[in-house]
């Protein structure tokens, strides 16, 4: 059991407060500040430290103290991992968990299935393409399902709406222009009328896509303006076109459901999944993965014909989560996938057995507390900072007032 120092992705998209402010850093930062990584990911592992009081570090940060969390994994995993782990998903951790503060909408993307990463991996090391390319699509051979649990309110774009509505939607826009479009799926609202859709709107070229976006987005404000009852969307898509002039994503981005969660509340992002997170803050967990489809919303490497091919078209509502309670102060938020498990711990002062048979991580984001085990090894975790306890770990206990979550496997 041991204390974490943990890496920030500074992104460009991040916030210059949020991180720091829950990590008790000075803020504002200097540089965006998008992604706290907690976990042994090998692009940026944490570290576990003898010194309990461990402070988020840059990505590149030199010399940084402690033992890199993925070469303590390697060393010992069956300690680390516990041998049912182990044998499940090898000698690494199965799940990575994120604190992600975004001030400005992350891309529109989706992640591969397990034989789509395996496939796309292997194809990708044959061509001889670096794993640093910005070209490349796969940095790694498995699937990367996630949910993300909001800490503030928390905006997304999030798998393709019910098609009736879009076609209502879309309809209510009157440009003639969309017309051709908006008869793909109006004569075949199903999952093929979608990818129909999508696929014509993603790669329309520029001399068509420009006086058709610019009519869009014109009657995007005067419907605003009249109070359609798809005002978030339309709103939504103003400003996506603003921050992203002439890209086709801005009008995909009008076929999504439109979701706000609030603070406790999370959505599952299965394989396939099309979305984009706008704005907030919230913890993510994940499978152990950096794979990452990109389809528009962004500067970096975009792969259509590859976006494609992973692609769930299944369209409708996406559930939103909202923890189910396992004992009074704790609530699960269950996922169909064995790689992680994400639980929320309400305390009030009173000690809590919180013991695994595997690894685990817990994440304070309110408060401050301890964290005791059966070897008397006694840490305190301060609001934004975490304890890594192996799967050897035994009878551990935790106390404290505020909120902490818990990341473990799913098994």
């Amino acid at each position: 059991m041991k204390a974490m120092r943990n890496q920030i992705r500074p992104y460009a998209w991040g916030s210059r407060t949020a991180i720091a402010e829950l990590t008790g850093e000075p803020s504002p930062t200097r540089h965006p500040q998008a992604e706290l990584w907690i976990g042994a990911h090998p692009a940026d592992s944490s570290r576990l430290l003898d010194d309990p009081d461990g402070r988020a570090a840059p990505t590149g940060t030199p010399d940084p103290p402690g033992h890199a969390l993925v070469d303590v994994i390697a060393a010992d995993p069956v300690g680390t991992l516990g041998p049912r782990v182990l044998q499940a998903f090898g000698p690494r951790l199965p799940f990575l968990l994120k604190v992600l503060a975004a001030a400005e909408p992350l891309s529109l993307q989706a992640h591969p299935s397990t034989e789509q990463a395996r496939l796309g991996f292997a194809r990708e090391e044959a061509a001889g393409l670096s794993l640093r390319s910005p070209d490349r699509n796969y940095r790694d051979s498995w699937h990367k399902p996630e949910l993300i649990c909001a800490l503030t309110e928390f905006h997304a774009l999030c798998g393709f709406r019910e098609p009736g509505v879009t076609v209502e939607l879309l309809a209510a826009l009157a440009v003639p222009q969309l017309d051709h479009y908006l008869t793909l799926l109006s004569g075949q609202p199903d999952s093929d009328g979608m990818r129909a859709l999508f696929s014509s709107l993603i790669t329309i070229p520029s001399s068509v896509l420009d006086p058709l976006l610019s009519a869009v987005l014109a009657a995007c404000v005067e419907r605003v303006s009249a109070g359609s009852p798809y005002a978030t969307e339309y709103r939504t898509a103003l400003q996506l076109g603003e921050r992203y002039p002439g890209d086709p994503g801005v009008l995909a981005s009008l076929l999504l459901n439109r979701i706000t969660l609030q603070p406790g509340e999370a959505l599952f992002l299965s394989a396939g999944n099309l979305h984009a997170y706008l704005s907030g803050v919230g913890v993510e967990l994940m499978a152990n993965s950096d794979n990452v489809l990109r389809g528009g919303l962004t500067p970096k490497h975009v792969d259509v014909p590859e976006l494609m091919r992973v692609l769930d078209f299944s369209a409708g509502d996406v559930p939103v989560l909202r923890g189910e309670p396992v004992r009074p102060g704790e609530r699960v938020y269950p996922t169909p996938v064995p790689e992680f498990r994400l639980s929320r711990l309400e305390l009030d002062g009173t000690e809590w057995d919180v013991s695994h048979p595997g690894p685990q991580v817990i994440l304070a984001v309110e408060g401050e507390f301890s964290v005791r085990d059966a070897a008397d090894r006694d840490l305190t975790i301060a609001q934004g900072h975490s304890v890594w306890i192996s799967a050897e770990d035994r009878d551990v206990r935790i106390k404290g007032s505020g909120t902490v979550f818990r990341a473990t496997d799913g098994m």
